[in-house]
């Protein structure tokens, strides 16, 4: 894929140490794309980490874990997003795990993730850990998302309700993340219903995103101390995705900010308009030229077939009889195949794509933090 500077949806993010003084160890990355230069379609991707581990090890698990999976997904061509992101994910956990075992400081660090990719309007998401996803549409908020948490796996099983799951002791004790001594299982459920099949939810990838959708994606430092309907009210509430984060961010802290607090918010502009023109290059002109004569070579010889054919049955033939006075009988006049009418599709004039004016590209993916 191709860098570009200017993404076609709307996005911002922040991040936030919290309020207990400790080092910030989320990480985040936004990178916009088109495919190709043939294909201009434009692509954005975004990655929350949030790192685990003592010693400021946190933060690198964390880095290396945005850093990996950001590059893998830039250099690949989006034409398998399910493959790019389960392989980026698998690699940026190798990588936190080859360097936790170069000390012994760093030994049992790892990093949640969680990964937005869409391809022109289609929408792809890869999760590990319990950082979150979440989409907007219609006044209606949905975690499309499922937390790989011990207190999760206890819900599912009825042993625990949610509201008892948030004051439970072993809340932050995660079954899945980047850095374990084998690669964890990517998650690809998209869930857009609770109630929705494990193989629904997957079957939900590459759903097309509408009109003033909205996508968060956030670390557990925000959903440990803001429920979903506040979190879904303040984004309606405020006039920008800027003053939504900060209000969002704001809240977190006010209620004790214990974690680390990182949001990105993406929104898709009421005028989105998605069709791209695409470069031919001069192989491809040269085949098509190629087909387009042949086929009308082919078409001429049919006609010259036919128009013989039809000059051949237009001949009269004389029928004789014994009458004493001979005359000559015409046949009836021939019936000539009519020549097959060419008929032309109008392409319809593909569209330029509209960008929106937020930058979204560095040279390498770093965390902004406010003091």
């Amino acid at each position: 894929m191709i860098r570009t500077d200017r993404a076609h949806l709307n996005v911002i993010a922040q991040t936030h140490p919290g309020m207990t003084g400790k080092n910030n160890e989320d990480r985040y990355a936004i990178t916009s794309f088109q495919l190709s230069e043939e294909d201009a379609t434009p692509v954005l991707f975004a990655v929350v980490a949030d790192g685990i581990g003592g010693h400021r090890a946190g933060e690198v698990a964390a880095e290396l874990a945005v850093d990996h999976i950001s590059q893998f997904v830039a250099e690949s061509d989006a034409h398998r997003p399910k493959k790019i992101l389960e392989r980026a994910i698998h690699e940026a956990s190798e990588a936190i795990a080859d360097h936790a075992s170069s000390t012994d400081e760093k030994k049992g660090m790892g990093a949640t993730c969680a990964c937005v990719l869409v391809i022109g309007d289609k929408l792809h998401i890869a999760t590990v850990g319990d950082s979150r996803i979440y989409l907007l549409r219609e006044g209606r908020i949905q975690q499309l998302t499922t937390d790989h948490t011990w207190v999760q796996e206890a819900i599912e099983k009825n042993i625990l309700t949610p509201q008892q799951a948030r004051e439970h002791p072993n809340v932050h004790v995660i079954r899945r993340y980047l850095g374990s001594p084998d690669p964890p299982e990517v998650d690809f459920r998209l869930r857009l219903y609770d109630s929705e099949a494990d193989a629904l939810a997957e079957g939900n990838q590459g759903m097309q995103i509408r009109s003033n959708d909205t996508f968060l994606i956030c670390s557990d430092g925000l959903t440990d101390l803001v429920w979903n309907d506040e979190i879904a009210e303040i984004i309606r509430a405020k006039p920008n995705l800027k003053a939504a984060t900060q209000e969002l961010i704001e809240i977190a802290n006010q209620r004790g900010g214990h974690d680390n607090i990182t949001i990105v918010l993406i929104n898709v502009p009421r005028d989105l308009k998605l069709t791209v023109p695409r470069k031919i290059n001069r192989r491809t002109l040269i085949i098509g030229g190629g087909i387009a004569l042949l086929l009308v070579l082919a078409f001429a010889s049919v006609l010259t077939v036919n128009l013989l054919r039809a000059t051949v049955l237009a001949t009269p033939t004389l029928t004789y009889t014994a009458s004493p006075i001979p005359t000559a009988t015409q046949t009836a006049t021939p019936t000539i195949s009519p020549t097959p009418t060419e008929t032309s599709t109008v392409t319809p004039t593909p569209l330029e794509p509209t960008y929106t004016p937020w930058p979204t590209n560095t040279k390498r993916p770093v965390s902004t933090q406010t003091p």
